[in-house]
């Protein structure tokens, strides 16, 4: 444990999955709604590949039409997407000039995400309205005359994609589709048989985030700008002949990155996860990964001001790639002669580690006895029969972990539980801020108060309010000895947020980020949002108490999942 250290791991992999993979994530379809065998329906010659005039047979309900491009593509580009998933909408604009570029080489065949129910109804992550546009676009393709028809419609509906898919007729007679077929398709059994099988075939590839990328039958994770596409289609295609487009492609630019870790701070400064995601946004990047104990590390870490590990920092070359600059800009601060990734470790390379037996600042004093280390977990004073909990008050886990709390209790005599309760949030500039919001702060300071004011019966008005943690009619759990006008008098005279403070202070301290994260004894973290994982966590270190050998519910009696809000 180091002074002022955290598991940043995590929220620079979740920093990560912002800027490469931001998408809508739903649940695969479990099923094909009636195992019935759909076979492929063969779209007709269309001759030349433009408008004719030529209107295709309607096909049979039972048929399903096979979603390609009609000039026998050399390779074949697979995106998965939600019509009104925002991301989807937005990565379909550059996906389609992709395509356009390689001129007919590279098919681009469009599956949807969502899920087919037992009983054969369909549902998708943003309601009935998505539903009903995925069939629409579905409909449009097998409808449209020409495969540029239907690009046009696609483009039409996804620049108000908010209205999908109220927009679609307006959008189906200004691309020139057929709309006899298009509309029997869309309002009778086909269109929906087509998206059960283009569920199915997400479901069957494990794919439930959109947009989601399969180039040449390999997952694509990298950056969704025209150039990096085009770059790696190109440097993945195997045909004896290049692609015309890759012979006129110029090389990408070098973009160089300094990753600065240390390892005495373990996991939390592994740098690998990271330049392997940022590759994705640059083709040509050239990571030089440096060691604290590297003098040269010092030297770039003095030079861009900083205070902390892990740090990624580009030169001035970061601007030579412009797509990638432009997706990765905003995630960017400049330190020194460089820019800096904003998502910042905590590991501070100059301070005292404060429990490796090691004088790390030279100063003659080792782990605890160094005052940088005072605060921190692993020197607080251990306290026998003591538990503690760390939350935001209108995080789902930490109201289902509260809620397991006077089941916990019971189990327990009050000589062998001291039960407490502090907040997760931030402080900026003086003001507290916290993950859902200003209302979240408000109730941490009413429970921090109750807390105050009524440290005997407040937790009655915790375990209320974690009951219907949402509703804003908080005093309705301002019942019997607590009094709603105390605590609004203590959050308006500023004491409720000088009290969430402290909260915030000591969690920082105790390198907690996570709701709920429990602590036992003082000394010990663990997770769990039940009342057998919590009894179990805090068992570990009072294993001889009776309370123990009770048997509470368990994590199977929830329906929702374990898990935490934060980092």
């Amino acid at each position: 444990m180091r002074a002022g250290g955290t598991d940043l791991m995590a929220k620079v992999r979740a920093f990560i999955a912002i800027v490469l993979l931001c998408g809508c994530a739903g649940r695969a379809p479990a099923t094909d709604g009636g195992g019935a065998t759909i076979e492929p329906y063969v779209l007709p010659d269309a001759g030349n590949g433009t408008s004719s005039g030529t209107v295709k047979p309607t096909p049979s309900p039972d048929a399903v039409v096979a979603i390609a491009e009609p000039l026998n593509p050399l390779m074949e580009f697979d995106v998965y997407v939600m019509s009104k998933c925002p991301y989807g909408v937005r990565a379909m604009e550059n996906l389609t000039a992709v395509v356009a570029a390689f001129r007919g080489e590279v098919g681009l065949n469009i599956d949807y995400i969502g899920r087919v129910n037992p009983d054969g109804d369909l549902s998708s992550m943003h309601g009935d309205d998505e539903v009903q546009g995925d069939i629409d676009q579905i409909c449009a393709r097998m409808a449209a005359p020409a495969e540029d028809r239907f690009w046009t419609f696609l483009s039409c509906v996804n620049q108000s994609w908010r209205e999908i898919p109220g927009n679609d007729e307006d959008c189906a007679i200004e691309a020139g589709i057929d709309m006899g077929q298009y509309r029997r398709c869309r309002k009778g059994d086909l269109g929906r048989k087509l998206l059960t099988s283009s569920f199915n075939r997400a479901s069957d590839k494990h794919i439930t985030g959109s947009p989601s990328m399969v180039i040449a039958g390999e997952r694509y994770t990298g950056s969704r700008a025209v150039n990096a596409l085009t770059r790696h289609i190109c440097n993945v295609y195997t045909g004896d002949a290049p692609l015309q487009l890759c012979t006129e492609l110029q090389p990408a630019p070098e973009i160089e990155l300094f990753a600065l870790t240390d390892e005495r701070c373990g996991d939390d400064c592994n740098v690998d996860r990271m330049i392997d995601s940022l590759s994705g946004i640059y083709t040509g990047l050239k990571p030089t990964v440096l060691d604290w104990s590297d003098p040269l590390a010092k030297e770039i870490f003095a030079k861009a001001e900083l205070n902390t590990l892990p740090a990624l920092l580009f030169t001035e070359s970061v601007k030579s790639d412009e797509d990638g600059y432009g997706q990765m800009e905003r995630w960017l601060s400049q330190a020194g002669p460089y820019y800096s990734v904003k998502v910042k470790g905590s590991f501070d390379p100059r301070a005292e580690i404060c429990d490796n037996g090691v004088d790390d600042t030279g100063n003659g004093k080792v782990d605890c006895a160094d005052k940088t280390c005072q605060g921190t977990l692993a020197c607080r004073k251990e306290k026998k029969k003591h538990l503690e909990v760390f939350v935001m008050s209108q995080c789902p886990f930490g109201a289902m972990a509260l809620l397991a709390m006077p089941e916990v209790k019971e189990a327990f005599p009050k000589k062998d539980m001291r039960f407490e309760i502090h907040f997760v949030a931030d402080e900026r500039d003086g003001e507290v801020a916290s993950m859902h919001g200003d209302a979240e702060v408000d109730e941490d300071m009413r429970w921090l108060c109750a807390r105050e004011y009524f440290p005997r019966d407040y937790l009655d008005y915790v375990f209320c309010r974690a009951e219907d943690y949402r509703n804003t009619e908080w005093r309705n759990c301002a019942k019997g000895k607590i009094k709603a006008k105390v605590i609004q008098k203590c959050i308006d005279s500023g004491e409720g947020k000088s009290l969430l403070k402290k909260d915030i202070q000591l969690a920082k301290q105790l390198d907690i980020g996570a709701s709920p994260t429990w602590i036992a004894n003082g000394r010990h973290k663990f997770s769990g949002v039940t009342a057998n994982a919590i009894k179990s966590g805090y068992c570990k270190m009072n294993d001889r108490l009776k309370g123990c050998t009770k048997e509470l519910s368990d994590e199977r009696a929830l329906t929702a999942p374990e898990g935490a809000c934060g980092n």
